[in-house]
């Protein structure tokens, strides 16, 4: 039987964390944060070392996101944001940069970068993924960065 390398769900208390929020959309983004913050620490992160920045909006996450990657002080790095939809079609060059720029950003530092990034067509459906019905994709960022960052712990 092959060798398998799984990743366990409990963060350890010496690693630091950071989030990369988007402050546009807060109303949407605050309760992804908050959920993000909340599981890292039910899942054994020490609360003085998870550190939240604040960007205008989306766009900016992958330029942040890569410089606290390149600082070597994080194990990952959580990008919360949210694109809706409106009449134009800003929203897809939006939501195609701002994933391009964490994927490379990622890579580039060896450090994970997770994709938080609420891509929806109405508030409503932001809304629901941001503690509503459809549950919260903060939480789920940060439950993949611990992980990913236990996976590769174990790599060479």
């Amino acid at each position: 039987m092959p060798q398998e390398i799984t990743g366990n769900m409990i963060a350890n208390n010496d690693d630091c964390y950071a989030i990369v929020v988007s402050r546009f959309n807060e109303l949407v983004t605050r309760p992804l944060r908050d959920a993000a913050v909340g599981t890292l620490e039910r899942h054994g992160a020490n609360r003085d070392l998870i550190e939240s920045c604040w960007v205008p909006g989306a766009f900016e996450l992958p330029l942040v996101a890569e410089r606290l990657a390149a600082s070597g002080k994080y194990v990952a790095v959580i990008a919360l944001g949210a694109v809706i939809q409106g009449d134009t079609d800003h929203h897809d060059y939006i939501n195609h940069a701002v994933a391009q720029g964490l994927m490379e950003a990622s890579q580039k530092n060896r450090v994970p970068i997770l994709f938080g990034v609420l891509t929806c067509r109405t508030m409503e459906q932001a809304l629901d993924r941001a503690g509503g019905k459809a549950g919260n994709k903060g939480a789920e960022a940060a439950l993949a960065a611990i992980e990913t960052v236990n996976v590769l712990k174990q790599l060479p």
